[in-house]
């Protein structure tokens, strides 16, 4: 059984970030039957502990907090299809986000490379962001 602190550990995260989860509905609090003896220090079991990993783990591949709900709430052998169809929606997204980045880049290859060249007049560079 772990604290608060114990489990934001175990996922290193802050303890805001795991009240965070809570206020999302992502992480239950732990009812008055797994507090202390003095009911004040709610305790944390193995089950919150892999659920924070699993909501870590899922930040990681991209997903949002809406969507790790929706993962959550999806029964592992039941539940394939939905869990593919919001893997494959993710997966779009994030190849979206990779071309914008790469054209974002290209751009900011050729502004260096033509702020390097020229030795006078204005910055390509500023000038390129002040005329968008």
């Amino acid at each position: 059984m772990l604290t608060i602190s114990g489990l934001a550990k175990s996922a290193d995260v802050g303890v805001e970030t795991i009240r965070f989860y809570q206020r999302k509905g992502l992480l239950g609090v732990p009812d008055a039957g797994r507090a202390d003896a003095g009911g004040k220090v709610r305790r944390y079991d193995a089950d919150d502990v892999r659920r924070l990993h699993f909501i870590r783990r899922a930040q990681t591949a991209g997903f949002t907090l809406e969507e790790i709900a929706r993962l959550l709430a999806l029964d592992s052998t039941e539940d394939r299809a939905e869990a593919h169809a919001l893997a494959t929606a993710r997966l779009e997204a994030l190849d979206e986000q990779i071309a914008k980045l790469t054209r974002a880049r290209v751009a900011l290859v050729s502004l260096t490379g033509a702020c390097e060249a020229g030795k006078t007049g204005p910055c390509p560079i500023i000038e390129a962001f002040e005329a968008a």
